[in-house]
């Protein structure tokens, strides 16, 4: 079994969207291992999209992922990573699939409603920045 990271981002939760997301996660052979709400600092979110540091949309990504408490979660299941991205769809909701949690939930392409792991290196360090491995139901 592969694991992914979700995040469900404030836009979605504060919109009351969460409940529907991790339905579709359920609904699509996914399986949700551990999940916490939190809200996160600037320096949390600072350094958990490190990656990101030197882009022009950094600050904007901070203050979104800031304005409100996140769900994040550990999805397992087969080839867990790639059917998760195929579930968010694209990035900008308006290019994304119908039927996709962007689609259906995001608002713009900087308020897209999730996140998820692009790769198994990604997934791993976005899971150990906020689970343990007791927190994790295997």
């Amino acid at each position: 079994m592969e694991k992914t990271f979700s995040m469900i981002k404030p836009e979605a939760v504060l919109g009351g969207n969460a409940g529907k997301i991790m339905t579709a996660v359920e609904e699509s052979g996914l399986k949700i291992v551990a999940q916490k709400m939190l809200r996160l600092s600037p320096e949390q979110a600072g350094s958990f999209y490190a990656v990101h540091r030197d882009k022009a949309f950094f600050d904007e990504l901070i203050e979104n992922i800031t304005a409100g408490p996140v769900i994040v979660q550990v999805l397992a299941g087969e080839n867990a990573i790639e059917e998760y991205r195929r579930l968010m769809g694209a990035a900008n909701p308006a290019a994304a699939e119908e039927g996709t949690l962007r689609r259906l939930y995001g608002i713009s392409i900087e308020k897209n409603a999730v996140h998820g792991s692009d790769c198994a290196e990604t997934a791993e360090r976005e899971i150990s920045f906020f689970f343990n491995q007791l927190e994790i139901m295997q």
